[in-house]
């Protein structure tokens, strides 16, 4: 019986060494293609309608936001493409302007972005703007290094909104596609 065994063992070992199997390739890398998507906030602004009562017919808002995104050259350099996605909410009794200046190093204006909305009741106002092959040029955001944000008051400074907590909300998110490769 244990003669059995070790035959079988070492027949069983000379199978694995004979058995089929293919050449393996390890240079499947080199054809891997990677373009992996990264998405982050950009800036998240709320102002009340108190503060907004303040000022009448001038920016009740201005704010500069840092935008080194591209200060990276590994990023920089991979980038593909970019969609900056804007969603505005207005609940307070006030028509209001909102102006997105892009702004280079030196600050010149590169690029703007303008948004206008009604008193309420409004629905949200959802932009999505592309940079890129299929939109604005890729240079635009490539070259911002700051976003100077300009909120003006178009209605009066005495009225009040009857919803509860009425305020302008802007949040801005963005996302990226690189080429890892």
């Amino acid at each position: 019986m244990k003669g059995f065994r070790n035959l079988v063992t070492v027949i069983f070992g000379l199978l694995m060494i004979l058995s089929c199997s293919e050449q393996q390739d390890f240079d499947q890398l080199d054809d891997l293609e990677i373009t992996p998507t990264y998405e982050t906030s950009v800036f998240y602004v709320k102002a009340q309608e108190s503060l907004i009562n303040r000022v009448s017919g001038l920016s009740f808002f201005t704010q500069e936001f840092n935008f080194d995104a591209f200060e990276e050259p590994f990023f920089a350099d991979r980038v593909l493409s970019g969609v900056l996605s804007y969603e505005l909410e207005n609940t307070t009794s006030k028509p209001i302007e909102i102006s997105l200046e892009f702004l280079d190093v030196d600050e010149n204006i590169l690029d703007t972005e303008e948004f206008r909305m009604d008193a309420e009741p409004t629905s949200i106002l959802i932009r999505d703007v592309s940079y890129g092959p299929t939109g604005k040029s890729l240079d635009i955001i490539k070259n911002t290094s700051n976003i100077r944000l300009i909120a003006t008051n178009l209605g009066d400074g005495f009225s009040t909104s009857t919803l509860s907590d009425p305020a302008i909300v802007l949040r801005s998110s963005a996302k990226f596609t690189l080429d890892l490769k």
